[in-house]
């Protein structure tokens, strides 16, 4: 439970269709980024969405081509 995974209740699904429709995410990666969001994960780790992307407030880091451990701390 280290981790803190995250409930999907009805405000992430709320939040996850927003995100949906506004950035044109699949209802899965949607989800993925409203869970972040409600947990206030600034970074998102991901090659499988457009680096650089700012989600509201989560900016999406591919893992790949920047070194996590040179983002600026929370």
């Amino acid at each position: 439970m280290a981790w803190r995974p995250r409930v999907v209740d009805d405000s992430v699904l709320e939040t996850g269709c927003a995100l949906q429709d506004r950035y044109q995410l699949s209802f899965w990666d949607a989800l993925i980024v409203a869970a972040a969001k409600s947990l206030s994960c600034r970074y998102l780790l991901t090659e499988d969405l457009q680096a650089d992307m700012d989600l509201d407030g989560v900016l999406v880091v591919n893992p790949f081509v920047c070194d996590p451990a040179s983002l600026p701390p929370r």
